[in-house]
């Protein structure tokens, strides 16, 4: 299926079709402290990142005590408030099920926290399909390397036995700290010029193209 042992994958934006829905929670949660909500624009600058982390960059004068407010109005949003649909991306199911029917492992590093990840695999029904993953409150935030370090020494890897797919910098400079091989996904957060910032191995338009690639990974 691929040369690579083990594919991670970032989530929102990678591999679910969730940034409106984050905007839309974002700005609800702006709106209940009586703050400015931020641009659409300025939220997908922020997504990948851990929670506070992002919050703290979009509201820089919010003090501690605010961030965690927010936090709060933002998870309550997400989970409970806003009813805007976050699929999977077309092909991005069948592509998982692909490669675990291949033997390769797969594992996720995501901003999400560890209960927000586990609620929507299982909500979806594909915590069988990965093998292991990181959240954004276990460790580190993007764009720090210690997500994939982690996940390749839970699995007793090298950085070349692996490549990481995500939508925004955030993953693609992690990688490169780690140094393992990224893949850049345009469909997501992130324009390609960012991403390009910190040198994937390729980019790709469409979920097809990234599988494909995976196939031969020739660039």
């Amino acid at each position: 299926m691929t040369p690579f042992q083990l594919v991670v994958f970032d989530w929102d934006g990678t591999l679910m079709d969730s940034l409106a829905r984050i905007v839309a929670s974002m700005q609800a949660a702006a709106i209940d402290l009586g703050i400015e909500p931020r641009s659409r624009d300025a939220v997908h600058d922020i997504v990948g990142l851990a929670l506070d982390h992002a919050i703290s960059r979009l509201h820089p004068d919010l003090n501690q005590d605010g961030i965690r407010h927010m936090h709060d109005r933002y998870a309550h949003h997400y989970v409970e408030g806003d009813k805007t649909p976050s699929p999977f991306f077309e092909g991005a199911r069948e592509l998982l099920q692909d490669l675990y029917d291949g033997g390769v492992l797969l594992s996720v590093a995501t901003g999400k926290s560890r209960k927000g990840l586990d609620r929507i695999m299982q909500a979806h029904r594909v915590e069988p399909l990965f093998h292991s993953s990181r959240c954004a409150d276990e460790t580190r935030s993007k764009p720090e390397p210690d997500m994939l370090l982690e996940i390749l020494d839970y699995h007793g890897l090298q950085p070349n036995q692996a490549v990481m797919v995500g939508d925004t910098e955030f993953d693609l400079e992690m990688a490169s700290r780690a140094g393992v091989p990224a893949v850049g996904v345009t469909w997501g957060a992130h324009d390609i010029n960012r991403l390009r910032r910190h040198q994937p191995r390729v980019c790709v338009d469409s979920v097809s193209e990234l599988s494909n690639w995976l196939r031969n990974p020739t660039v």
